[in-house]
């Protein structure tokens, strides 16, 4: 490995901050109303998906069943011994055979590098739910598709394996297998590489896997290619908030001589861009390096010996940049106005190029910061937020089916909420309303009821 590729753990961004943004954990109706309430929804929204969930599209499709995916697990460690918990369970194992039957219909060639990564993700989550019901043979089959399908394809058609980009070597670009297109280098894409790698590796902590280092090194590359723009501050990769925290843009840019990172299509990119769904997936792949800091030290120690990697310190950057995105998180996506979580108010989430795909942000954020825990760690206690964002959703739902809606704010509100995210990042955009009118029925109401799933899983997790 180059050794530019390796840690720089000092620099502006090391030093600490102070705790985030408290929001009260009360809910006005008292716990146990509150819980029977969300129970129901819960069961509702569940009963729903499995009406629209069965669409043709293959990322939307992983993404959408990892979020009922994590919703489940949520469920059945709140109400375990409840029939309709056992019911859902039986139900989640037959949508995961026609999954993969889905899967296997595609030539994998013809797919982008971050599809792999969402698959993926799902296919791990899709193991534990498994082998939690005692389906072995079917959960070492997603395990296979996590591992030696997703990740592979992911790491050998992706990732730039040159050293010379510039300003920062490597990452993983978002083209198609096939290579016919070499995609832009932007975030979701090198997060979903990251957290894919990250999780892969902890789970070999615990279970045998083939040469399970190999996904600790992609992890760590992977790290270093965040770290390194990190520590470019002229870029504003990680932006700083007028008050305070931090977010990750959406994509890296330098308008420099020779650079790579100048691509402003696919998707169209304009100055200032952040997705909701980028913070999630970076704060899980950051938590993920947090625990498994002892096994690095040992992994560079017998692999680099000449690499100078003080634990302790790539510890304190990693909390310090997860204290960051915390208040980031808690002061720009949430509206000062209602608690409610948001979308940054930018036209390249909200369409009409790709804002079918940006729509799932909101869920994508919940998902990964939803437990009490990864809060902690974030130092914000979003308790409030999720349940005022779950009501939300609930209130403005369709009531004959329980369909969930792409928008669940005021436009009072969303105005507010546009002006206070514009004083804090100083760029916004005058959106509110997705521009979703090409995306087909189904698939704007699978992708919106697994936003709900997330939501409700994430205030089960918060009761």
């Amino acid at each position: 490995m180059n050794r530019r590729n390796f840690v720089r753990i000092t620099g502006a961004g090391a030093t600490l901050i102070g705790s985030g943004v408290f929001f009260s954990s009360c809910k006005d109706l008292g716990k146990p109303k509150f819980e029977e309430e969300l129970k129901t929804w819960a069961f509702a929204a569940f009963n729903r998906f499995v009406k629209v969930w069965n669409f043709n599209d293959f990322w939307k499709r992983g993404n959408t069943f990892d979020a009922c995916l994590n919703f489940v697990e949520a469920v059945h460690s709140q109400w375990p011994n409840d029939p309709k918990v056992k019911s859902m369970d039986q139900k989640v194992k037959e949508m995961l055979e026609e999954n993969l039957i889905f899967f296997n219909r595609f030539d994998p060639g013809s797919l982008w590098a971050d599809d792999f990564g969402w698959w993926g993700l799902m296919g791990l989550n899709a193991r534990t739910h498994l082998l939690r019901i005692g389906e072995k043979e079917l959960a070492d089959k997603y395990l296979k598709l996590a591992t030696d399908l997703c990740w592979e394809y992911k790491k050998n058609t992706a990732y730039d394996k040159d050293n010379d980009a510039i300003p920062v070597p490597h990452g993983c670009r978002n083209g198609d297998a096939n290579g016919q297109s070499k995609g832009v280098k932007n975030t979701v894409t090198n997060v979903l590489l990251f957290l894919l790698s990250s999780r892969i590796y902890r789970l070999s902590l615990t279970d045998v896997l083939f040469d399970p280092e190999k996904y600790l090194d992609m992890a760590f590359r992977q790290w270093n290619w965040f770290n390194e723009w990190f520590d470019l501050p002229e870029y504003n990769y990680f932006k700083k908030l007028s008050s305070g925290g931090m977010l990750v843009q959406e994509r890296p840019m330098a308008f420099i001589e020779g650079s790579d990172y100048i691509e402003k299509i696919h998707p169209p990119w304009a100055e200032g861009w952040v997705w909701s769904g980028d913070q999630g997936m970076l704060v899980a792949a950051l938590t993920d390096m947090l625990a498994v800091s002892k096994e690095l030290e040992n992994w560079l120690v017998s692999n680099y010996p000449n690499i100078q990697f003080d634990r302790e310190v790539f510890q304190e950057k990693n909390r310090n940049m997860l204290l960051q995105l915390g208040q980031g998180i808690s002061k720009a996506l949430i509206g000062e106005k209602d608690g409610i979580l948001r979308e940054a108010p930018c036209n390249s989430s909200f369409g009409p190029n790709h804002g079918n795909d940006y729509l799932a942000g909101r869920g994508i954020l919940t998902r990964y910061i939803g437990s009490p825990d990864q809060q902690k760690l974030l130092g914000i206690n979003l308790t409030k937020s999720i349940h005022l964002s779950v009501e939300a959703i609930w209130r403005t739902r369709d009531i004959t089916n329980s369909q969930f809606k792409p928008e669940f704010t005021t436009p009072e509100n969303d105005q507010l909420y546009i002006t206070q995210f514009e004083e804090l990042w100083g760029l916004a955009d005058d959106v509110r309303v997705w521009d979703i009118k090409k995306m087909k029925e189904q698939k704007k109401h699978g992708v919106c009821q697994s936003i709900g799933l997330d939501i409700i899983g994430a205030a089960i997790k918060n009761i």
